[in-house]
């Protein structure tokens, strides 16, 4: 994983580096809302009580080419899900490594792997350090707007695999341990500028 990830890079810094290929530079932030269980039947959840399962992203992105490009991105997450009336949240980089096309005037479509490392996790209050892995792989699917230096895009994003955390329940009366999934499905909303 790690060299295919260097190969990737040393292609597009190589490619940069002669000059051939138009390339961008800017920041970008957003909100993200987080699904646990059926995607669905959360966002029906969402519309009763929007302000559950939103959190915000903040980081910035390269991109190389115009017509079809190739954007790799660098982002700071905080997310927050309810557990049985409980909030989990949690901190994490993500680094979605997307290939896009333009497809008709200022619309554009994207997608690629996007790889995640969490930083921190908490339960209600309890420190979850019994993550499973702290670097997992997903996919980024999305389209977007860009209107000269501003964007807009629109993504989900999905995990490849469950990742969950370990926790000991402290209330006696239900079971002693439980398992939170880590990797949550995601719709992401970014703006970005470019620089």
């Amino acid at each position: 994983m790690k060299k295919t990830l260097l190969v990737v890079a040393m292609a597009a810094l190589s490619t940069y580096s002669y000059g051939q290929i138009d390339s961008k530079f800017g920041i970008k932030a957003g909100l993200n809302y987080n699904a646990n269980g059926d995607y669905f039947e959360s966002v029906g959840e969402a519309a009763r009580n929007p302000d559950r399962n939103v959190g915000y992203h903040i980081g910035f992105f390269g991109q190389l080419g115009s017509r079809v490009y190739f954007r790799p991105e660098f982002v700071y997450t905080s997310i927050s899900s309810e557990y049985d009336n409980d909030d989990f949240k949690m901190k994490k980089l993500d680094v979605p490594l997307l290939i896009g096309a333009k497809v008709i005037g200022p619309l554009h479509v994207f997608g690629g792997p996007a790889f995640q490392y969490i930083l921190d996790t908490k339960f209600d209050g309890i420190t979850i350090n019994d993550v499973r892995n702290d670097f997992t792989v997903g996919v980024n699917l999305g389209a977007g707007i860009n209107l000269g230096m501003l964007g807009i895009d629109l993504r989900y994003e999905r995990g490849f695999s469950d990742n969950e955390a370990t926790f000991i329940n402290r209330n006696v009366t239900t079971l002693p341990t439980s398992r939170i999934d880590t990797r949550p499905d995601q719709l992401i909303l970014s703006f970005s500028l470019k620089l």
